[in-house]
């Protein structure tokens, strides 16, 4: 069973340790931007969580961090946070820079959480996670849609036996948006460009997650936006040897499919995509540890199946998502020295995905994995 089914943390845990806030070690953080990702993703989980101590974040040129924190450091370089107090550093950068800047924090001798995708390459996952175990550092990536409401419930299902041996899935993340980004960096050919390594790390990792790597990959990678020179569209498909898994993400689905759908030898569920973390961060929302990611109840996932003889075919409730449980988890990594939430070798795992794609597209076979 892959591990992230056998390592599910109690919120309760998280409460005690609130409650335990004046005997917590802080870490001291720092990230290498404050756009979306560092304000809307990091920074609210790091001040809400009394392990962390936000010391401030690199800004290049619009210097936003004081409108928020008015009292944290406003760095003009990288080398200044390499200078710095700072324990942990999260590489929040384009994803071709993951691989020179969490390379520069391990060398620097702090602790580095890389955003998805985790590098552009699998040599330079490797490099990475290599160097960090060398060094004695904790190396993280960020996979928060681990924590999602509907992937949470979606791990319960499984977990539970709910509906017998899987034998096929179909995650989505879909959506209608077909004006090109105005991110420069997310539109022009690059390492890192492209949905394949924006929106695909998060479904291979939760595929991943519940199900282990796959034994082959067939991979069909388009570009269906007009001016677009970016893939825009992956339909993936990991073959196990009792099951199929296909992951599909594309930006002219109007009308949503399912997000998550799972047949087994007993039933069936699906479940839209409901988790609500993302939109209430972009309207400024705080977390909390009470009603922080509950989805609303018209999200729920259809169950049918088969329980004690009787078939069962009713909606059930969402478990809720909080991506404070993903921080707890590194901030435990580093002070009680546990795994991290997501590993190195994990995001490394995703990476040997991500190129079996590539290699399958170009060559339109299946690829098997080493």
């Amino acid at each position: 069973m892959p591990l992230c089914l056998r390592s599910k943390k109690l919120r309760y845990f998280a409460i005690v340790r609130i409650k335990n806030i004046k005997i917590m070690q802080k870490i001291k953080t720092a990230l290498l931007s404050y756009g979306m990702s560092g304000k809307v993703f990091h920074a609210p989980f790091l001040v809400l969580h009394p392990g962390f101590e936000l010391l401030g974040s690199w800004e290049r040129t619009k210097k936003l961090i004081h409108e928020d924190y008015p009292t944290v450091t406003s760095y003009p370089s990288l080398e200044a946070v390499l200078e710095s107090d700072a324990e942990l550093i999260i590489v929040n950068t384009p994803v071709g820079t993951h691989f020179e800047y969490a390379k520069k924090v391990l060398l620097a001798g702090k602790h580095a959480l890389v955003e998805k995708a985790f590098t552009t390459t699998v040599a330079e996952a490797q490099e990475l996670t290599d160097l960090a175990k060398a060094k004695g550092l904790k190396l993280a990536v960020f996979q928060n849609r681990r924590w999602d409401s509907d992937f949470k419930t979606i791990q319960k299902i499984i977990t539970d036996n709910t509906l017998g041996d899987i034998v096929e899935a179909e995650f989505h993340f879909d959506r209608y948006n077909p004006i090109l980004s105005p991110k420069i960096h997310k539109e022009t050919a690059n390492a890192g460009a492209g949905i394949l390594k924006d929106l695909g790390p998060h479904l291979i990792d939760q595929a991943l997650c519940l199900f282990g790597m796959p034994k082959s990959v067939f991979a069909d990678i388009r570009i269906t936006r007009e001016h677009s020179i970016v893939d825009d569209y992956i339909d993936i498909l990991l073959y196990y040897s009792d099951k199929r898994v296909r992951l599909k993400a594309g930006f002219f689905v109007r009308e949503a499919n399912p997000a998550f759908v799972l047949h087994g030898k007993k039933g069936s569920f699906l479940k839209p995509r409901g988790d609500v973390q993302e939109d209430e961060l972009k309207l400024g929302k705080k977390p909390n540890l009470t009603s922080w990611g509950t989805e609303a109840k018209d999200k729920e996932g259809l169950l049918h199946t088969e329980i004690n003889n009787a078939v069962i075919r009713e909606k059930i409730p969402t478990l809720q998502g909080n991506y404070y449980d993903y921080f707890d988890g590194v901030y435990r990594s580093i002070i009680q020295n546990q795994p991290e939430p997501v590993t190195a070798q994990e995001g490394t795992n995703v990476m040997q995905i991500i190129e079996a794609a590539i290699q399958s597209n170009a060559q339109q076979k299946i690829i098997t994995i080493g």
